[in-house]
């Protein structure tokens, strides 16, 4: 098979290519840009473009398929080339499908801790020795890569994002996959540039239902009420269709909500009929992720009690409430969290944990929905439970969105907590963090970003230096 990548460099993209590259596939790709990690990855399988950008001429009718991704235009010369000759040219998502087809697919969807539950899932049934295809969000320890894609798995695992999913199709990735196992972890409204009403949001998990195969199931947080309410809503009306069976013989339904637990000097165990389970993940909403997680490794054939023994030692996905550094008297750690209810969840969940420490949390408005000035008010409140909220924005980062302008005044407004303080210099952001007593008091720092340049690493080495 020989396959073309246009915009290779993409962290999904290049991800497949070389998943691809694994399995025989003679596979070549273009792009206009290539960054790190990418660019040394795609080098080391001899991936990397000779040159960087378009070039019409590398697409030949000799191509099997052109998989196109999200950062190309639709006027790109290559994909006009592609299209002159008839070739098949696939979005990323389609093409996961075309590789999966004759495969149990188990699609993880939900507007928060996909990357999370998918990584749970992965590391359960590596541990118990399960063979499956995969695609991640998020490079987890043990695994080359964030895609996997052979010919002897009888399974494949699928981060279901409900993203676009290329320039020439508008549909969300989650849509095409066609599940045949099923997980959503919650609704809250996300990518407004993308879905400008919650109504709209909301219509694209509704659609994704449509999509779960005959006799397949569906596992979702009751906790989670717009999901609840979208399930329980989306049952009456297939019941009341005379032109398709009731929901629930179609697909089975596995509703789950927070086990079990204590949470023991820092420490939280599950409480499970096999005994205590001490973990090295917390926070509710890790909770509830992690049942979604043993519901599905349940339909694979993974005993309850394997999946127990195995997530004790799971230590998170990248960035998801992940460790920077700590001593006996601060800890500090990194999330992606940037949404409403992930810094709700965020929050909250080291608070819980720590509940005898100060918690500090910073906060950067970096995504299109973020920056939106429409979208802001949805963050009212979301940071109230930490002790110090920090929100920072760059002003050029929304002019190169081509946002409309926000001011400091309106960002304090919408987040509406009298602990919040907002910048807009990362220098006197790192400068006021530096003068705090650090003692007995934790650092939070969530973004999609680096709040413009800031070393994690090296800021919470001077955090805990400032905690003696």
């Amino acid at each position: 098979m020989r396959v073309h990548f246009i915009s290779i460099g993409g962290s999904a993209m290049h991800n497949l290519a070389i998943a691809l590259h694994k399995k025989g596939y003679h596979v070549t790709g273009s792009d206009d840009e290539v960054f790190e990690p990418s660019k040394t990855r795609l080098a080391k399988h001899g991936l990397l473009p000779e040159s960087i950008g378009w070039d019409a001429q590398r697409i030949n009718a000799d191509l099997d398929a052109v998989i196109l991704g999200m950062h190309a235009r639709a006027d790109n010369p290559e994909l006009i080339r592609a299209q002159e000759l008839g070739l098949k040219i696939y979005s990323y998502p389609e093409y996961i499908y075309e590789q999966s087809k004759d495969k149990t697919r188990v699609v993880i969807g939900g507007s928060h801790g996909k990357t999370s539950i998918t990584a749970m899932i992965l590391h359960v049934l590596q541990a118990c020795k399960v063979d499956c295809d995969y695609l991640v969000g998020a490079q987890l320890a043990g695994f080359d890569t964030m895609v996997k894609v052979t010919a002897e798995a009888p399974v494949m695992i699928i981060e279901g994002d409900e993203y676009l999913s290329s320039p020439i199709d508008r549909r969300p990735k989650f849509h095409l996959y066609q599940a045949n196992i099923a997980l959503l972890s919650g609704i809250a409204w996300d990518h407004i540039n993308v879905f400008p009403t919650f109504e709209n949001y909301l219509e694209q998990f509704k659609l994704f239902l449509d999509t779960i195969q005959e006799g397949g199931s569906l596992v979702y947080c009751e906790k989670d009420a717009e999901l609840k309410k979208l399930v329980e809503s989306y049952n009456l009306s297939s019941k009341s269709s005379a032109l398709s069976k009731s929901q629930k013989s179609r697909f089975t339904l596995l509703p789950y909500d927070l086990p079990e637990h204590i949470i023991d000097n820092g420490i939280t165990k599950l409480i499970t009929p096999f005994g205590e389970v001490s973990l090295s993940i917390f926070g509710e909403h890790n909770l509830m992720n992690l049942t979604g997680a043993r519901l599905v490794c349940k339909q694979l054939g993974v005993a309850d009690e394997d999946f127990y023994n195995a997530i004790s030692s799971f230590k998170g996905a990248s960035k998801r409430l992940e460790l920077v550094d700590k001593n006996e008297l601060v800890t500090v750690y990194k999330d992606f969290a940037h949404s409403p209810s992930k810094l709700k969840a965020t929050t909250a969940a080291v608070k819980a944990q720590f509940p005898n420490r100060k918690l500090i949390a910073c906060m950067e408005l970096h995504t299109f929905s973020s920056l939106n000035k429409t979208f802001l008010n949805e963050y009212d409140g979301s940071m109230a439970i930490a002790d110090e909220a920090l929100v920072y924005f760059n002003h050029h980062t929304l002019e190169h969105k081509k946002l409309d302008p926000i001011t400091e005044e309106q960002v304090k407004a919408a987040f509406n907590s009298p602990n919040v303080q907002v910048f807009t210099n990362s220098a006197k952001l790192q400068a006021y963090l530096l003068s705090k007593n650090w003692k007995n008091t934790n650092l939070l720092l969530m973004s999609s970003g680096n709040f413009d340049g800031v070393d994690f690493s090296e800021l919470a080495q001077e955090v805990i230096e400032r905690s003696k």
